[in-house]
């Protein structure tokens, strides 16, 4: 993982441990949103970790704070926004 369940959960100021299979979860969706948008796989993923970190702990945010309502477009217009520098043209 690029980003620990305590590193997501300070980024979302939670204290208690009672959504920590939720936080996994969205840990797990973040960093795989990442890897499409950038057309990378895990290694490259965590190689590039200052790039990274930021998106998904972006995404994981984003997940989170909307869960309900979910504007894909939105979030990955940002993401794709945040990894443009390391996002490979081709798979």
């Amino acid at each position: 993982m690029v980003i620990s369940l305590e590193e997501a959960k300070l980024y979302l100021r939670l204290d208690s441990n009672e959504e920590d299979t939720l936080i996994l979860q969205l840990i797990e969706a973040a960093e795989s949103l990442c890897m499409d948008i950038a057309r990378i796989d895990h290694t490259e993923l965590t190689a590039e970790a200052a790039t990274t970190r930021i998106a998904v702990l972006y995404a994981v945010a984003y997940l989170y704070e909307h869960r309900e309502e979910v504007n894909q477009k939105e979030l990955l217009s940002m993401l794709k926004a945040l990894l443009f520098g390391i996002r490979k043209v081709t798979f």
